[in-house]
């Protein structure tokens, strides 16, 4: 329920705190003194438009804060839940607008967008006014007022799980669609390129293996030239320049001829002798390692060969050479799956056929209760309405079939509740046919009919006896007391009968301080209430006929 409203600096008024109770609560006054201020400052709360002539003038903003107090259970707190807002025991809607006419909402002191702050108060607050009916006028709420009525709750979720199985089934079989769809069209593409890679048959860590043989060959290479240039040193391929070996003979065979020598030549030939048995181990040593060592060309060029084409593969496909063997297995896997996914779109096919028949199911299980609970409603109606000065309208509940392209999570059906205000009018939507006093009494009969099924808590009724009296406002006062035993019930009202069926009583007046008008609100209690009812009852000139006759209304007030 709505626990307070506080506003400050909304047109006249300045600065207000307002508690309200369960009940009926009614706020009475004279013509101009402010109440459509009250509606309107609520209003902001509620996510209604906000307009630059609602600040006080000269202030730079004014704002409306509204303290709820939700039932347990209550829907908003699965959609405050879903918006990621806290959830507290009161719920804070503020509305903040500047003088130039911009906005800004809160929701427990965090701000939030307009729509939300109204998404939110519509599940909290109905009203019906003169000029903005919320609910009744709204045709999108009429399948949920009927099938409240009906109690036809079991019912209407079955439908809407039904409608979600349906549409989550759809969803499916689409996807599985465009997947076949997108791999048909790349069939050929998918064919060539597995044909392809299987040839070359990547294997995983092959492009390092390989890179490191290639690396070590082509160190052999270098190692193979460096043995043969030292051999070539040792065994020159031109024969005049002599080789190391044939300088080291010819020098020995030059000391042997000169005899004088002697003695002093044996150490030297020796010298040489054992520098020409290095040097020709030497030379067997290199021969050895440059047979040992010598790289295979061939070799060399396949492995190449096989590297830069893994490379190019790689490149071809947008993926790392590491990662081909792990594509030519994605590739395989979507041609196999070509045939599958045929397979799996029957059967998806199959699964949507029979989501959509147990809608259906659902869907017209819904719809022949609700033609029963349409015709239970409009009598009902029809016995509330006389009492209410509506004695000539005729309230039709209309439940028609909607093409398949309309079937949606509410059902099969489009509910209207049509009116008609004169006898030999055809009934017509109510925001067409029927006045801002007649909607808003057609939402009272409504709601004594619905108040125990309304997930809404507080109602809020402006002027609902607007253009009666005596025993029709009593009746609406007697209706309105019915309501508020199970809901929170907030009226303007002129009329003294609904006033004193009240649980609490505010007086709205207009006064002045300081040369400027101002809006004054008050609750009233004992003689103060008893003397206001007499003022609506009497008019300027309070008489004690008026107050005797305040008094009995109250009296009989249960």
């Amino acid at each position: 329920m709505l626990a307070s409203l506080a506003i400050r600096d909304v047109v006249l008024i300045e600065r207000l705190d307002l508690p309200f109770g369960p009940g009926l609560s009614v706020l009475t006054g004279e013509t101009g003194a402010g109440k459509s201020i009250l509606l309107d400052s609520l209003g902001l709360a509620l996510g209604m438009r906000a307009e630059q002539g609602l600040v006080r003038a000269g202030q730079k903003q004014a704002s409306v804060t509204a303290v709820f107090q939700p039932p347990e259970r209550h829907p908003i707190f699965d959609l405050l839940a879903e918006q990621g807002l806290e959830i507290e025991d009161e719920l804070v809607l503020r509305r903040v607008v500047q003088a130039d006419g911009k906005s800004r909402a809160f929701v427990n002191d965090q701000p939030v967008g307009v729509a939300l702050l109204r998404r939110l108060a519509a599940t909290l607050v109905e009203v019906q006014g003169q000029n903005d009916q919320v609910g009744l006028s709204d045709p999108a709420g009429h399948p949920a007022l009927l099938d409240a009525f009906g109690g036809l709750g079991g019912l209407r979720a079955a439908v809407a799980a039904a409608f979600r199985q349906w549409r989550g089934a759809e969803s499916s079989l689409a996807a599985a669609r465009e997947a076949v769809a997108a791999a048909m069209r790349d069939e050929d593409f998918l064919r060539h390129a597995v044909e392809e890679l299987t040839s070359l048959s990547p294997k995983e860590g092959e492009e390092e293996r390989l890179s490191q043989e290639r690396q070590h060959l082509q160190q052999g290479e270098r190692r193979a030239e460096a043995i043969a240039a030292s051999l070539a040193e040792l065994q020159p391929r031109d024969r005049r320049s002599g080789s190391p070996g044939s300088a080291l003979r010819a020098a020995a065979r030059a000391l042997e001829r000169v005899p004088s020598l002697g003695d002093t030549a044996q150490p030297i030939l020796a010298a040489l002798g054992v520098a020409q048995d290095a040097l020709a181990e030497a030379e067997q040593m290199l021969e050895r390692v440059m047979a040992d060592a010598a790289p295979d060309p061939r070799r060399l060029e396949s492995l190449e060969d096989r590297l830069f084409g893994l490379r190019a593969a790689a490149r071809k496909h947008g993926v790392a050479v590491a990662e081909l063997a792990a594509h030519l297995a994605l590739l395989r896997g979507r041609l196999a799956a070509l045939d599958a996914d045929t397979g799996r779109v029957a059967a998806l096919e199959r699964d949507c056929a029979a989501a959509r028949s147990a809608y259906r199911s659902a869907g017209e299980a819904l719809s022949t209760a609700r033609r029963a609970a349409a015709t239970r409603l409009e009598k009902a109606l029809a016995q509330e309405l006389p009492p209410l000065k509506l004695d000539r309208a005729r309230v039709v509940v209309e439940v028609t079939a909607r093409d398949e392209a309309g079937w949606n999570a509410e059902g099969m059906d489009r509910v209207a509740l049509l009116v008609s205000t004169n006898p030999g009018q055809a009934p017509g939507a109510l925001e067409r046919v029927a006045s801002g006093g007649e909607l808003s009494r057609l939402m009272l009969a409504l709601k004594v009919i619905l108040a125990a099924g309304s997930p809404v808590p507080t109602l809020v009724f402006d002027e609902v006896d607007a253009g009666i009296g005596g025993a029709t406002a009593a009746a609406v006062g007697e209706r309105l007391a019915r309501v508020a035993e199970g809901l929170q019930v907030l009226v303007v009202t002129h009329s003294p009968q609904v006033a004193a069926r009240g649980a609490h009583h505010w007086r709205v007046a207009k006064g002045f301080a300081a040369g400027r008008a101002e809006t004054r609100v008050e609750k009233l209690r004992g003689d103060e209430r008893q003397e206001e009812i007499a003022r609506m009852l009497a008019g300027e000139t309070v008489t004690e006929a008026a107050r005797a006759a305040a008094a009995s209304l109250l009296a009989g007030r249960p």
